[in-house]
């Protein structure tokens, strides 16, 4: 009897340490889910000079993703008013991508009236970290100043760890602008994975 009632207290002991994992990490991700969801809008501090535009996935045509126009989009709508910054577009070339993203942006944006010169272009980062890291490389060797402080453009659910690692590669005034995300199933997508790369670019981005 000993050894049942022993078997028994055993098993509602482990459950309820499983429930209590279950739970704790349903909080963690909710509450990163709130910063991810606090970071997803306009945020301008001071007159920055520079645009950095985070790249994304381009299809076999050359043509943008439906995300990466929405950033392209939102980043003409902002330099209508702002015609003389300097404007990186950066991304590199993925194993199905025709052209490099920042390729295709650099010509989206000419095709829309930016002029070609005031574009340089980060071709060969594969993800946010890159993005930026190389993006700083970038500007330092055309002999930008950042001092005024840059604003990056990306979809809304992408600009808080975004602004993380900006601040991490260097960068002092970082200003954000929010881009739509007209794809659906790819913003819910996003809103779940984002929290969860927030972790890992934390811990490994650096």
């Amino acid at each position: 009897m000993t050894r049942g009632n022993y078997k028994g207290r055993r098993r509602p002991g482990l459950i309820q340490v499983f429930l209590a994992l279950v739970l704790a990490g349903c909080l963690c991700f909710a509450a990163l889910l709130a910063l991810v969801l606090s970071g997803a809008r306009d945020d301008i501090r001071g007159e920055p000079k520079v645009m950095v535009i985070l790249g994304c996935l381009i299809h076999s045509q050359g043509q943008p993703s439906v995300m990466l126009q929405d950033r392209l989009d939102e980043a003409l709508g902002y330099l209508e008013d702002h015609p003389d910054m300097t404007v990186v577009v950066s991304g590199g070339q993925g194993p199905e991508e025709p052209t490099s993203e920042a390729q295709a942006m650099a010509h989206y944006l000419e095709q829309n009236g930016f002029p070609r010169e005031n574009i340089l272009l980060e071709d060969q980062s594969h993800n946010t970290w890159q993005n930026l890291t190389y993006a700083a490389r970038c500007l330092e060797a055309a002999g930008t100043d950042v001092k005024e402080g840059i604003v990056i453009v990306s979809n809304g659910f992408h600009l808080s760890r975004a602004r993380m690692l900006a601040r991490r590669a260097g960068f002092e005034n970082v200003s954000v602008l929010a881009a739509p995300s007209s794809h659906v199933p790819s913003r819910l997508k996003m809103y779940i994975r984002e929290p969860i790369a927030m972790v890992k670019s934390f811990v490994l981005d650096r």
